[in-house]
């Protein structure tokens, strides 16, 4: 594997009002100011708060939330570092009074607060960003609007089946402060990255940059479709000489990328075409670098269903090879990776009938995506709360797919809307009923599929606690 930490840290542009000593904390750097404040309590909160704190700053934490709605766990933790927490909603004054200003992923950057304070030239800066400064090992950042933590995680295993160690986190749930602020060391950084923390970057800077897909979603955050691509595509915009960027060709978005940079660009697809780096050709995969011999891989053992997933696996072969990890190290990966829990995830069969948990398709792309995997009739259950995208296109995959669905959430009627009169569908208040409803329309041979097309957050804490209480539905109806 060849030795690509050097090369990726000489070429990043590094501008803004941190001082120009921007070596690892580890190695001595700090952060140049007295009072900061924290946007938004998750885990990303915690841990820049956590090492804030230990750099001797004075933090305030600020919440929308009110108190009696927030993890327990994050308020005891906060409570033990003595750092004061505003709930209920964000004070003027804290905002006005604070030298820097830093943004969990989850906190929309062009609220009121933000922008007055940005015109007063106060410092604000996403978490991500802020952990970056204070890193000089390789990242490998991963996007896209669906398949991305699969990707993430993907590549972690492969750099770990290399030999070296992989920290995989960002948007993937272990935030990049939580590097800088523990004490494990890595050799590379694989990282997913949502557009949320890319709306806040200024000198984030991957050695290898991939983007997936980007397909209509959050256009309840962002005014239109372009405005939530352009923040996708600023993955790469700090990159240059010596960098990659992995991009889809067959996304029709993605296609008309041209980066303005020296960045070394990689294209991969379904169909061996012009200019493509990596393609299929029945069951194998066929890559090759700029000026590289062919390298081929076989699908035999690879276990993740649907064309999306063989699609994503042509950016992971890439980045490997990029990353000059031998070819039957890509290999043993392919044949090891199993997938990860809520992605089109494999339940039980019960009368015939099998279950599959993918709570994790929280847009209509998604939903697509799952529904188009399979080659045997499907009952749908979805729902939740509208993000603000068509369901049009879930239910043109659906005809001719789909035997029946079940909706529930803030969404069943805007659901019910668009399914009329194509697909019959009814109505369900909890995940019991949708599940027991489901397998009601089922008969010996179909699938029921949870593909949501929605958020969570209208039943549910997150995607993994809906796939859970899915789970959880099936074993009920199958045990009684």
């Amino acid at each position: 594997m060849q030795n690509t930490q050097n090369q990726h840290s000489a070429h990043c542009i590094r501008h803004s009002v941190f001082p120009q000593d921007r070596r690892p904390l580890r190695a001595g750097g700090r952060i140049p100011y007295s009072k900061v404040l924290v946007v938004g309590l998750g885990i990303s909160g915690l841990w820049t708060a956590r090492w804030l704190t230990g750099q001797g700053t004075d933090v305030i934490v600020s919440e929308m939330k009110p108190e009696s709605e927030l993890d327990p766990e994050l308020l005891r933790a906060l409570t033990e570092l003595g750092v004061k927490l505003e709930t209920g909603g964000h004070r003027k004054e804290t905002f006005s009074n604070a030298d820097a200003i830093i943004l969990s992923p989850g906190v929309p950057h062009d609220m009121a607060l933000i922008t007055s304070a940005s015109k007063r030239n106060i410092p604000v800066m996403g978490e991500m960003e802020l952990a970056s400064r204070f890193i000089d090992i390789p990242i490998i950042a991963v996007t896209g609007t669906n398949g991305k933590t699969t990707v993430t995680s993907l590549l972690g295993l492969l750099i770990e089946n290399a030999g070296f160690k992989a920290f995989v986190g960002g948007n993937i749930g272990t935030p990049l402060m939580a590097y800088v602020a523990g004490e494990q060391e890595a050799d590379y950084l694989v990282l997913e990255v949502s557009s949320f923390q890319l709306d806040t970057i200024e000198t984030f800077c991957p050695f290898i940059s991939i983007i997936l897909n980007i397909s209509p979603d959050h256009l309840d955050r962002y005014p239109d479709y372009e405005a939530y691509a352009r923040s996708k595509l600023r993955i790469y915009e700090n990159q240059g000489d010596g960098h990659y960027l992995i991009l889809n060709a067959d996304d029709p978005r993605l296609s008309l990328v041209s980066p303005s940079s020296d960045v070394s660009l990689l294209w991969y697809g379904l169909e061996k075409k012009a200019g493509r780096h990596s393609f299929l050709e029945g069951k194998m995969v066929i890559a090759s670098l700029d000026g590289a011999t062919r390298q081929l891989f076989s699908l035999d053992a690879f276990a993740l269903p649907g064309a999306h997933n063989r699609e994503n696996l042509l950016s992971a072969v890439l980045a490997g090879m990029a990353l000059g990890i031998d070819a039957e190290t890509i290999q043993k990966t392919i044949n090891q990776f199993k997938g990860l829990p809520h992605r089109l995830e494999y339940v039980d069969e019960f009368n015939g009938v099998r279950f599959y948990n993918d709570s994790k398709a929280t847009n209509v792309d998604a939903a697509v995506r799952a529904v188009t995997s399979f080659d045997r009739p499907l009952i749908l259950i979805a729902g939740g709360r509208h993000k603000g995208a068509d369901y049009a296109p879930l239910v043109e995959a659906g005809c001719g797919r789909l035997r029946g669905a079940v909706f529930l959430g803030e969404a069943k009627g805007l659901l019910s809307e668009s399914f009329c009169d194509e697909i019959p569908f009814a109505l369900a208040e909890k995940m019991e009923d949708a599940v027991f409803k489901a397998f009601s329309m089922a008969g010996p041979g179909d699938a029921v599929l949870l593909a949501p097309a929605c958020s969570s957050f209208d039943m549910f804490s997150d995607y993994s606690h809906r796939g859970r209480v899915f789970r959880k539905a099936v074993e009920g109806l199958i045990h009684g």
